[in-house]
């Protein structure tokens, strides 16, 4: 097991509340110059979650589960930055009041420019659950570091969900678990922002080809993924053999520059990190959640639509000598 400083960090509550689903109410214009008018952020959303595609669905930047905010009003403001900013991927959350009241799970993604929590809970949770309703999360993770890595850099992780994670320590890194490896050229918008401890950024789906080529059209809503080449320890940028690790937690978008979004967890500047394609390295493996809870059906349309298969195993940058 990794040494981590976990005994040290502070596990704090925050509450939020399920956000309202909002709209412009006009036609958005897409990458093709296509206009689209579709449903995308917050609510409830009862049939789609973790473990399901995050590509296919006639939405835009679409949220799994349950979409949670502390102020609807203020999103900026100091007190729901905070709220993003204390929840980490893994951690409890729990229904505080009205008939879901007592319900428990899990945090799996923070949105950024829409600055909402999301969180993945039971069906018969999502059946008595009310916009009104107080969630609260018990934030565990902000501050983590690895003792015998200084060169890594974590946010957002949760301690609950390091210990799940396919992480093995080598002589020449760190060898972590992904589903797939996304190239720096590829990240869109959220490039630049210097928000790593909140929200996430995009990968970019215009260029289909490049898509298929690093075989992106199964990403799944909660995958562990790399992206290579790019910075994220103090701002998201392009750095020649830096590696990140994030999850992915919205749906594709039809904007340019847009797409599947990831949520930073684990960042280095100089290729320490060693991303290896395994199976079943997805939230929903890890946790029993979402769609991998005991009895859930698959998605219908995706039974008759073949997914892509992944690669073999294979690893990332430094070869094992």
């Amino acid at each position: 097991m990794i040494r981590t400083n976990k005994d040290r960090l502070a596990i704090i509550s925050v509450e939020g509340h399920v956000v309202n689903p909002g709209h412009r109410g006009h036609h958005g214009v897409d990458s093709e110059g296509v206009p689209f008018l579709l449903p995308g952020t917050g609510g409830i959303t009862f049939n789609i979650k973790v473990g399901d595609p995050a590509f296919g669905w006639a939405g835009d930047h679409l949220e799994p589960g349950v979409s949670t905010i502390l102020d609807e009003e203020k999103r900026q403001s100091y007190e729901n930055r905070g709220y993003n900013f204390i929840a980490c991927i893994g951690n409890e959350a729990k229904v505080m009041s009205g008939e879901a009241k007592g319900a428990v799970g899990v945090v799996t993604g923070h949105h950024g420019g829409a600055e909402h929590v999301l969180m993945d809970f039971p069906d018969d949770a999502l059946e008595n659950l009310s916009h009104k309703d107080r969630i609260r999360i018990k934030g565990w993770g902000q501050g983590l570091r690895f003792l015998d890595w200084a060169k890594v850099t974590c946010y957002n992780l949760s301690p609950q969900l390091l210990e799940k994670m396919s992480i093995t320590e080598t002589k020449q890194g760190l060898e972590i678990g992904v589903t797939a490896i996304i190239p720096g050229h590829l990240m869109g918008s959220g490039v630049g922002s210097l928000s790593m401890g909140s929200g996430d950024y995009d990968i970019m789906t215009t260029d289909k080809e490049q898509l298929k080529q690093h075989n992106l059209g199964g990403l799944c809503f909660g995958d562990i993924v790399a992206i290579t080449d790019h910075d994220n320890i103090y701002g998201r940028s392009y750095r020649k053999g830096a590696v990140t690790i994030g999850v992915i937690i919205h749906s594709d978008c039809r904007y340019a520059g847009h797409g599947p979004g990831v949520v930073t967890m684990i960042a280095s500047p100089d290729g320490t990190i060693i991303p290896v394609i395994k199976e079943k390295q997805n939230l929903a493996d890890y946790f029993g959640i979402g769609r991998k809870r005991a009895g859930m059906p698959n998605v219908p349309w995706v039974d008759s639509e073949k997914k892509p298969k992944k690669k073999p195993t294979r690893r990332y940058g430094r070869k094992k000598r």
